[in-house]
C-alpha cells in the first residue's frame, strides 16, 4: 500500500495543470465580484493616484536657507537701567539672522560686579543695605555652614556662585551661617521678574526669508514676492491676501500657536514656526506655495513648575579709571523661536505609474481569488460548482472519474440533498 502512495506522488510530478474557465450564473458572487473590482477601482484611481499622486517621482531631500531680521524698538524706566531705549542690537541674540533666534522680553541685573569675596547669601538674598538678618541660603544648601570647617578652602558651592574661602559667616547671636566665597560680587539676585520689561515687543515685527531648492528637478524657489517695487516689504504683512510678504508681528506668532504674549514675555517660552512646501511640479511653478503653521514647543502648561519658561545669561565688562574689572550680570527671559523647513516635490515618471498600475491588476486578481473562495467553500451549492471547475482527466480514457461529487455533471436540483 504504501508503494502505491509513493508511486501515485511521484508519478504526479510530471501531471500538467491548465486553466479552466467556469461561468458560474450565480449572482449573489456576480454582485459581490463586481463590488470588489470597483472598490479596487475606487482605491487605485481615488487613493493611489488623486490622493497619493502615484503617478510622479518624489523628492524629499529639500535644501533650504533661513534668513531673519527684526525690527522695532521699545523704551523703559527702571531704578536699576534708568531710563533706556531698546533696538534690536539690544534684545536679538545672536544677532546673525539665523533659523533659531532669541527675542529679550525680560531681564534682572546685577550691576557692577567685581572678582572679591564675599558671602553667598544666596539668589534670593541681595547684598547691601537689603541682606538679611540671618545669614544662610536654603536654596543653595552646600553653602550653609555652622563652623568655619563646613567650608573647605579651595571647593566649590553646588549649585553656587564660587569658591569657598574657609570662612563660616554668621550674624550675631546666631548659630548658622553662610559660606564666604571668592566670586563675582555682589552674587546675582534671585528674585523672579513680575511683569515683563519689554512688554511692547509684541509689536515688534520679524522678516523671515526662506529659500528652498529640490536637487533631483533642479527647482529652486523663495518665499518672497518678487518685485522691484522696494517699499513693498516696508508696508506689507503676512495675510492670505499677502502670501509671499513673510514679515509677522511677534504677537500674532504667539497668538497663532495658542499662547498669550504677556504671559509668555514674563519668564519666556519657546514657539516654533513650521514652513511647507509641497510641491507639484506637474503644474505651474508659482503653484508652489509655503504654508506656514505655528506652535508652542516647550510647555505651556507647567508656568508654575520650577522649570517653566526661557531664560540665560550673560554679562558686559568694562574697567574703572584704576584698571579694575567690572562687569553687568544679565538673566536674560525671552522667547525663542524655532523656524523649521520641510516639504516635498513631485513629477510624473512613467516607472512609478507602471508600478502602481501593476499592483492595481494585482489587487484585481486577489479580488477574484477571494470570490473563488466563497464560490468553491462559502455558498450552499459550493459542491456543484467546485465539481465543476476541478476535472481530472486522464489520457487513457475521456471519462472523468466516476465520484459524483468531482465529475461536475450533476445539476444544482439533484445536490439538493448533499
Amino acid at each position: 500500500m504504501g508503494q502505491v502512495a509513493w508511486k501515485g506522488l511521484f508519478l504526479s510530478l510530471f501531471d500538467y495543470k491548465t486553466e479552466k474557465y467556469v461561468i458560474a450564473k450565480n449572482k449573489k458572487v456576480g454582485v459581490l465580484y463586481r463590488v470588489v473590482q470597483l472598490s479596487i477601482l475606487a482605491y487605485l484611481v481615488g487613493w493611489v493616484f488623486v490622493v497619493k499622486k502615484g503617478y510622479q517621482d518624489t523628492d524629499t531631500s529639500l535644501q533650504s536657507s533661513v534668513i531673519t531680521k527684526l525690527k522695532g524698538v521699545a523704551f523703559t524706566n527702571t531704578s536699576e537701567l534708568g531710563e533706556r531705549l531698546w533696538d534690536v542690537a539690544d534684545y536679538v541674540i545672536p544677532p546673525q539672522g539665523e533659523n533659531v533666534f532669541f527675542v529679550m522680553t525680560n531681564l534682572i541685573v546685577t550691576p557692577n560686579q567685581r572678582q572679591d569675596t564675599c558671602p553667598e547669601v544666596g539668589r534670593t538674598e541681595p547684598l547691601g543695605p537689603q541682606t538679611p538678618t540671618k545669614l544662610g541660603s536654603i536654596s543653595i544648601p552646600n553653602a550653609l555652614c555652622y563652623k568655619d570647617g563646613d567650608c573647605p578652602a579651595g571647593e566649590a558651592v553646588v549649585a553656587g556662585n564660587g569658591i569657598k574661602t574657609g570662612h563660616c559667616l554668621k550674624d550675631r547671636g546666631s548659630i548658622r551661617g553662610t559660606c564666604e566665597i571668592l566670586a563675582w560680587c555682589p552674587v546675582e539676585k534671585r528674585s523672579k521678574p513680575k511683569k515683563p520689561l519689554l512688554a511692547s515687543a509684541e509689536n515688534f515685527t520679524v522678516y523671515i526669508k526662506n529659500s528652498i531648492r529640490f536637487p533631483r528637478f533642479k527647482f529652486s524657489k523663495m518665499n518672497v514676492l518678487a518685485t522691484d517695487n522696494e517699499s513693498y516689504l516696508k508696508s506689507c504683512r503676512y495675510s492670505t491676501e499677502h502670501p509671499y510678504c513673510p514679515i509677522f508681528l511677534l504677537g500674532d506668532i504667539v497668538r497663532w500657536a495658542g499662547s498669550d504674549f504677556q504671559e509668555m514675555a514674563l519668564e519666556g517660552g519657546v514657539i516654533g514656526i513650521q514652513i511647507e512646501w509641497n510641491c507639484d511640479l506637474d503644474k505651474a511653478p508659482s503653484e508652489c506655495n509655503p504654508h506656514y503653521s505655528f506652535s508652542r514647543l516647550d510647555n505651556k502648561f507647567a508656568e508654575k513648575s520650577i522649570s517653566s519658561g526661557y531664560n540665560f545669561r550673560f554679562a558686559k565688562y568694562y574697567q574703572d579709571a584704576r584698571g579694575v574689572d567690572y562687569r553687568t550680570l544679565i538673566k536674560a527671559y525671552g522667547i525663542r523661536f524655532d523656524v523649521m523647513v520641510n516639504g516635498k516635490a513631485g513629477k510624473f515618471n512613467i516607472i512609478p505609474t507602471i508600478i502602481n498600475i501593476g499592483s492595481g491588476l494585482a489587487l484585481m486578481g486577489a479580488g477574484a481569488f477571494f470570490c473563488d473562495l466563497v464560490l468553491l467553500y462559502l455558498i450552499k451549492k459550493s459542491n456543484f460548482y467546485r465539481g465543476k471547475k476541478y476535472e481530472e482527466v486522464k489520457s487513457s480514457s475521456r471519462k472523468s472519474l466516476s465520484s459524483p461529487t468531482l465529475n461536475g455533471n450533476q445539476s444544482p436540483d439533484q445536490l439538493d440533498g448533499l
